[in-house]
């Protein structure tokens, strides 16, 4: 009789309160840290400095229509993504993360996934938008794979928080949007 194997099954949920010191070490690690290196997620190469801190990711936490999902295996976190309801049929998608190590494995497009159906049950949005580093070419090319168009509009990095310091010049935000496919309907009840 052959051994089973456990397999440490991942799950999701909002993050809480006490997820922030872990939640903020995961983000920074996969944008800016050593270990990012390996990733499509760093920015190492542009930037130096922190993603985020815990006092701005509990902020995102507590602002009204904003949720930090957060993806674990086991207990450990390995996922992160911030959805942000910014109109009626809007809702912007951002700090998406896998961690590092985890990557090429089909999580991200997974994540993606699944906080595009939660922004979608949580406030019915029929759009999602995103920001990404205008000179991230292969992570554009990542989003225009999972239906993201670049809109044309361009947006300043937010330096302003003082995290982060570039390292190149020319470093601005490209807005792309998703147009979400229709949610499942109830059947409705025969007359």
């Amino acid at each position: 009789m052959a051994a089973q194997i456990a397999i440490d099954p991942i799950s999701s949920r909002i993050a809480q309160i006490a997820d922030a010191p872990a939640a903020v070490a995961l983000i920074n690690a996969a944008y800016r840290g050593a270990s990012s290196m390996v990733g499509w997620t760093t920015e190492a190469r542009l930037l130096e400095g922190r993603r985020i801190d815990e006092a701005g990711l509990l902020d995102l936490m507590t602002a009204p229509d904003s949720v930090i999902l957060l993806w674990l295996k086991g207990h450990d976190p390995i996922g992160t993504v911030h959805l942000q309801k910014c109109g009626n049929d809007l809702a912007a998608l951002g700090i998406f993360v896998v961690r590092p190590d985890m990557q090429g494995q089909g999580l991200g497009r997974r994540f993606m996934r699944e906080a595009e159906a939660m922004a979608q049950r949580l406030w019915g949005v029929t759009r999602m938008a995103l920001t990404v580093i205008g000179l991230r070419r292969e992570l554009i090319a990542f989003y225009q794979r999972r239906g993201y168009a670049l809109t044309g509009e361009r947006r300043p990095f937010p330096f302003e928080d003082g995290l982060s310091t570039a390292l190149v010049e020319g470093i601005d935000l490209a807005v792309m949007e998703k147009p979400l496919p229709p949610t499942p309907r109830s059947p409705s009840p025969r007359a």
